[in-house]
């Protein structure tokens, strides 16, 4: 089955981690985007990471930063629940399912039919209503160097803000390579150990869009035939 690359608007709809922009990448089919495209903010580009170089961190937020690359780099499988929320309010819901390095799985409750997928080489946005699918390297989201072999953000990434706030941890961050796009702010509890709560993205219009993760499960081995494109290629 050939792949799709279409065309996707500017909007933010879904919560991903890549941000929005007016531009669309790829080449364009000539079909219009849906009128919900669960998958706009996963795959579109805003201008290369040459717009920030970072925050000075001082002792306790390069320990922070050290801490959340301990924590991914440690996470070897995760599935839960996600709530994402979009800048116009409107919620989603579905199970995820993560599997370092760089395999990760959103699939979106019904009503809507469209799964997000990444085999560690391309995440893949595929809707089994229009019957399409979206392609892009995931070398170009910030998923790269959260997700990747060896986690490393204070070599891998520009931090821009470390925050602690209460029994919480935030870091901003995106990817030092030019190449690569978007920005990501990320949330996680700190008691009773460090634990990924949600993150958000900020698109191009200054729109933010949301993802709330809960009912987590690390303990259990996820079959990596779950990320898979192949298999779920069935239009």
């Amino acid at each position: 089955m050939g792949r799709l690359i279409r065309a996707t608007k500017a909007i933010a709809v879904c919560a991903s981690v890549v941000v929005c922009a007016t531009a669309a990448w790829g080449q364009g089919s000539g079909k219009a985007p849906p009128s919900n495209p669960v998958g706009a903010n996963w795959n579109t580009k805003i201008e290369p990471n040459a717009a920030t170089n970072g925050v000075t961190l001082d002792a306790r937020q390069t320990e922070i930063v050290k801490l959340v690359s301990d924590y991914f780099g440690a996470l070897s499988n995760m599935q839960g629940a996600f709530r994402q929320t979009a800048a116009d309010g409107k919620q989603m819901r579905g199970k995820f399912f993560l599997k370092r390095p760089g395999r990760f799985r959103f699939d979106y409750a019904l009503p809507s039919r469209q799964v997000i997928i990444s085999d560690g080489n391309l995440l893949a946005i595929q809707d089994h209503d229009l019957k399409t699918e979206d392609v892009v390297e995931l070398d170009q989201t910030p998923f790269k160097i959260l997700l990747r072999a060896e986690v490393d953000l204070l070599r891998d990434a520009h931090i821009v803000a470390v925050d602690e706030v209460a029994d919480m941890v935030i870091v901003t961050l995106q990817d030092k390579n030019p190449e690569s796009y978007g920005r990501i702010k990320l949330f996680l509890s700190k008691t009773p150990e460090l634990e990924l709560k949600e993150w958000v993205t900020t698109d191009a219009q200054g729109l933010d869009t949301r993802v709330e993760i809960g009912d987590l499960d690390t303990t259990q081995d996820i079959d990596a035939a779950k990320f898979r494109r192949d298999l779920m290629i069935k239009f």
